[in-house]
């Protein structure tokens, strides 16, 4: 029998961020992710003190955690558009004061595209300055977290990339976050039996060491190996499947990881007890 992790899921905090909690307590979660502020929007809402000290209370009240932001989909810091790159490094600044306000262990985001660079490495580097800059503006212990991507185009998000990345800005706050579905559609990972996921662990912790990997967003694929479409499906629904998750379960590496769920739930109302019920008894 495997160790089990802490296992939970992405929640909705609509009506003030303190729900997050019960909706997590509902459907069975021990740690939930949740979007600080509006995903689709520059303008990132500032939660008041009493909201902060609400959220904070219920959580120590409710035994629920820890907790993890994601940052708005609009973020690009690779891009050649100064604008853009602006608005970016003000947003995630903002979504990562919110997670240091609350307590959270970290800020999640998608590192963007170097779409429009001279190269590569110009969006790497640029990305790099940019996050010393967001997390020189947002002094705390709440982490930057990197997710890696399903890539296609000029997607930054492979194993290369986060590991440049990661070296290169040189600090503690600086985390990564492993997705699953992603890996799969990206080409990191064609099949996840217990052989491929040995060596993909390998790489891992050769490019930045597991010890700086304190989560995971765990996905299925509704898209086929190295298709480069972001897409999420619930848990054994996938191309993943459920004896993929079996043979992940399975992996001693990852069983004191943070493993959250973004599937899309069985009644298409986000991550569900189903879900979280499926990843429980892949460790059984």
């Amino acid at each position: 029998m495997s160790k089990t992790p802490n296992i939970g899921a992405h929640v909705r905090a609509a009506g003030g961020l303190w729900t997050a909690i019960d909706n997590a307590k509902s459907i069975g979660a021990v740690c939930f992710q949740i979007f600080g502020a509006s995903p689709r929007q520059w303008y990132a809402k500032i939660p008041s003190s009493e909201d902060v000290e609400k959220f904070r209370s219920e959580l120590k009240k409710k035994k629920i955690g820890p907790v993890y932001l994601h940052a708005a989909y609009l973020v690009n810091l690779a891009t050649p558009n100064r604008e853009l790159l602006g608005k970016s490094i003000q947003n995630l600044s903002e979504h990562l004061k919110i997670a240091e306000m609350i307590g959270a262990e970290g800020l999640i985001f998608h590192p963007g595209s170097s779409k429009g660079m001279k190269s590569r490495v110009s969006g790497l580097n640029q990305e790099a300055r940019a996050i010393q800059k967001i997390l020189k503006s947002v002094p705390g212990r709440t982490r930057l977290i990197i997710e890696n991507t399903a890539g296609g185009g000029e997607k930054i998000g492979t194993i290369e990339d986060i590991k440049y990345l990661y070296k290169k800005i040189e600090s503690e706050r600086v985390k990564i976050c492993i997705d699953t579905a992603h890996a799969f559609e990206e080409g990191m990972i064609e099949k996840y039996t217990k052989a491929k996921i040995k060596k993909f662990i390998d790489e891992w912790d050769g490019a930045v060491g597991l010890k700086n990997i304190p989560v995971l967003h765990i996905n299925d694929s509704k898209t086929v190996y190295e298709s480069h479409h972001d897409r999420h499906e619930n848990i054994g629904e996938g191309y993943i499947g459920i004896q993929g998750f079996r043979a992940l379960a399975k992996e001693p590496r990852l069983q004191n990881k943070d493993w959250i769920l973004e599937v899309p739930g069985f009644k298409n109302q986000g991550p569900d007890k189903k879900n979280i019920d499926i990843i429980k008894s892949c460790f059984r």
